[in-house]
């Protein structure tokens, strides 16, 4: 185990922020900006804030949940994941609260150029991003701790994102955005997924109500599996039905890594092995999403 940073450093900060979750955030706006790039409307300046704009909404959202999740209870000494900051002490509640608004202040301001350049919509498409990931540990109906977690996943991090993103560039949302969004929401959720069934028993015990206490860890591995599956789908819905191009095939070479990945989380038992499972998911998500890129430009360039 690697040595904890000193609290109130740098290193405390970067751990809050869990780098390793960043690819949920990066991916749809990958697959979205394809898809503008597949229509012929690429456009590096929204691209690019859209794609800021997305990290620091997920930054500010694991702040947000670091915190909330000590301060109700659920971040326990008994937790079997990854070093949380506000549990450990390494930072304090009002530092936590200071590098939320900080993070979520940025994403308005990068949120502002943006509605400048791509309309009103874009405006509501970022409220929304920022309500959403607040609500998901906070409110009187935390999304997170009533088996919501998982739609809130599918919704914000495939189809909110990868269809914002193609939005600000095309002003419109293209058929191959919508449904791409399915294949990255589905992998999004999928780390979800492992985080839950991983933190299973604490959740229980402290009455955060996931879709896998609801439903059992038996039956969340089913829907890890299903979500996995539905994700390799994805290239032959797109190709059926909005780009006829055999490109759009290439995600499928990450179907041996997402076998692998999959039966690692079937057999995994300890938080350690559900640690290594989670990772390898977030890999497998950002794997998929640039072969996914890559396929719809070069369709594009065929």
């Amino acid at each position: 185990m690697m040595p904890l940073p000193q609290p109130g450093s740098p290193g405390a900060y970067l751990l809050a922020a869990r780098p390793k979750t960043l690819p949920a955030a990066v991916a749809p706006v990958s697959v979205g900006s394809a898809c503008a790039f597949y229509e012929g409307m690429f456009a590096w300046y929204p691209a690019t804030l859209a794609l800021v704009c997305a990290i620091l909404i997920q930054v500010g959202a694991n702040f947000a949940n670091d915190l909330l999740d000590f301060e109700k209870g659920h971040d326990t000494t008994t937790r079997v994941g990854p070093v949380r900051a506000a549990q450990t002490g390494l930072l304090t509640r009002a530092q936590m609260r200071a590098a939320t608004g900080a993070v979520f202040g940025s994403a308005c301001v990068l949120g502002l150029l943006l509605t400048l350049n791509s309309g009103w919509p874009v405006a509501a498409i970022g409220t929304a991003s920022i309500l959403a990931a607040l609500a998901y540990t906070a409110g009187p109906y935390p999304l997170g701790y009533h088996g919501l977690g998982d739609v809130f996943v599918m919704l914000f991090f495939g189809f909110v994102a990868a269809c914002g993103t193609a939005f600000v560039q095309m002003g419109t949302v293209p058929g191959s955005a919508w449904i791409t969004a399915v294949a990255v929401g589905a992998l999004s959720t999928a780390i979800l997924v492992v985080n839950n069934v991983r933190d299973f028993e604490n959740d229980r015990a402290t009455g955060k109500r996931t879709l896998a206490v609801i439903l059992g860890p038996r039956a969340a591995k089913g829907e890890y599996l299903a979500l996995l599956t539905m994700a390799h789908l994805v290239p032959v819905v797109i190709y059926a039905v909005s780009v006829p191009c055999a490109w759009v095939f290439l995600p499928l070479a990450s179907a041996p890594m997402a076998i692998l990945t999959a039966r690692r989380f079937l057999s995994a038992t300890t938080g350690a092995e559900y640690n290594s499972v989670l990772a390898q998911t977030s890999v497998l998500l950002l794997t998929y999403s640039i072969l996914l890129s890559t396929g719809l430009v070069l369709s594009a360039l065929r």
